[in-house]
Formats: C-alpha cells, structure tokens, sequence
C-alpha cells in the first residue's frame, strides 16, 4: 500500500487539475453513519415515505419528514472534520485541488477550511432550509428551534411555503448548476480521486468515468470494492483518513514542505 500511497502523491504533485469526489465513507470517520448500513437510519425508516413527492403531498408526510431529518442533524451538527477532510482541505491550500465534488449533505469541507467556490455538492446541504416556493434561506438551527419548541412542519415567513433542508431527496431533480460543473470539472481534470464512495448512486457514479474517458489517471479510495475498480489506475482498499493523510505527507516532501 505504501508505494501506491506515494504514487498518488506524486500524481497530485504533477497534476494540473486534481479532482477530488468523495461519498459517505468519507465522513463515517467523522461519526457520521452511513445511512445505508446496517444499523442506519434506513433500518428505522422506509426510504419510500421520504420521496419528494410524498413531501409535496401532504402534511402528514412533511412532518414524518422532518422527524427523519432531525435525527439525521444532530450528529451532522456535532461532527468535526476528520484527517481526510483536513487533506483535502490542505490540498486546496498547496494549490494541488481543483475541486471536490462531494455527495454528502454534512457541510464538512466547509468546517475543514476548503473555501465556497472549490466544493460542489451534489445532494445539497442539510446546513440550511429553503422554501420550495419562493426559495428563501433559513439558517438550520433556527428552523431546528422551531421544531424544538413544538412546530411539527415549518413554513416560510414569507410566502408562507413549505420548508425542507437544502438536501435533494429521493424523486427530486438533481442541481442542474452543480450537476453541470460536477461533469464539467470532471471532463476537464487528468487525476480524479474517488474517497470513500461505493459508486453506486447515480448520475454521480458516471463521473469517474467521464474523467477516465477524457485520459485522466483514475484513483479510488474506500473500504470496499466498486464497480470502477477494474478501470482505475490505482485502488487502495483502506480507510480514507489515515489514507489521505500518507498521501498528504509524502506530497509536502514531494514539494520541499517541512513539517
């Protein structure tokens, strides 16, 4: 493992446009569970009650939501970037990042210093609330206060439309703006890093392959086998914190940075 640690630095050294994609392997470091596990929140609730337009449909079905969403928050709130979101943020910091385009809603690489213009999230955030009709942005804990003191579906103060977490649920409409530049990113970069996805959930999962196709040096990073492997360059079956951070060391010697 550790040549091809050093082999991904020196590619990252070399790169003109790294990519970084990362899925929810990378914040279960961060104790953040992987909702689709064993023990997740989908062993409690039916994925199918929270569709987008069961939301749209009824009160009953908002309020079933929210208590849903309110448990998938606390640990949100509470998690503190681990070493891997610190690399990708050092990354950033040595000039070495393009991007990351993240499939997770935990607002992580915000906290571990990368700056607004260089993340790209996919599912949204589940920081902030919008209002699906007039599309007015509520901090989250505000809204988070008002279901505390008994609110069991917020709406906005404006135009009085029903409020949900800045997330796309199952049945919405991915981010056209995101989804675009995540292809445009990924189109134009020669080293795109994977960290932590199973590459399964799509259209976020064609994105490894738009870079390989475009000839760029393919590197996944997670736990588990995916269906990418047989095309990547390099595979490293590991964790992504103590993976990244081996890939960090040997790039600051790479670059002459003392530690």
């Amino acid at each position: 493992m550790e040549e091809k640690i050093r082999q991904v630095a020196e590619w990252i050294i070399y790169a003109k446009r790294t990519v970084v994609f990362v899925g929810a392997g990378l914040s279960t470091g961060s104790g953040i569970p992987d909702f689709r596990s064993p023990g997740g929140v989908w062993d409690k609730y039916d994925p199918e009650d929270f569709y987008f337009q069961k939301f749209l449909a009824s009160e009953a079905s908002r309020e079933k939501y929210w208590q849903m969403a309110t448990e998938m928050y606390e640990p949100m709130k509470k998690a503190q970037p681990n070493p891997a979101h610190l690399a990708i943020a050092e990354m950033e910091k040595l000039g070495k990042l393009d991007c990351v385009i993240t499939q997770n809603i935990d607002g992580l690489h915000h906290k571990a210093g990368n700056s607004e213009e260089k993340i790209i999230e996919l599912h949204g955030t589940a920081m902030y609330v919008t209002c699906l009709n007039c599309k007015k942005r509520y901090d989250r804990d505000e809204i988070q206060n008002r279901l505390r003191k008994g609110t069991k579906v917020p709406y906005c103060d404006d135009c009085g439309g029903p409020l949900k977490p800045a997330t796309i649920s199952f049945g919405q409409s991915m981010p056209e703006k995101e989804t675009e530049e995540a292809y445009h990113r990924s189109s134009a970069c020669d080293l795109f890093i994977v960290i932590g996805s199973s590459l399964v959930v799509q259209p976020a999962a064609s994105m490894p392959l738009v870079a390989k196709r475009n000839e760029a040096k393919l590197v996944i990073i997670n736990r588990a086998p995916t269906p990418y492997d047989d095309m990547a360059d390099i595979v490293i079956y590991g964790q992504a914190g103590s993976t990244m951070a081996g890939i960090l060391d040997h790039v600051k010697r790479g670059l002459g940075i003392a530690e």
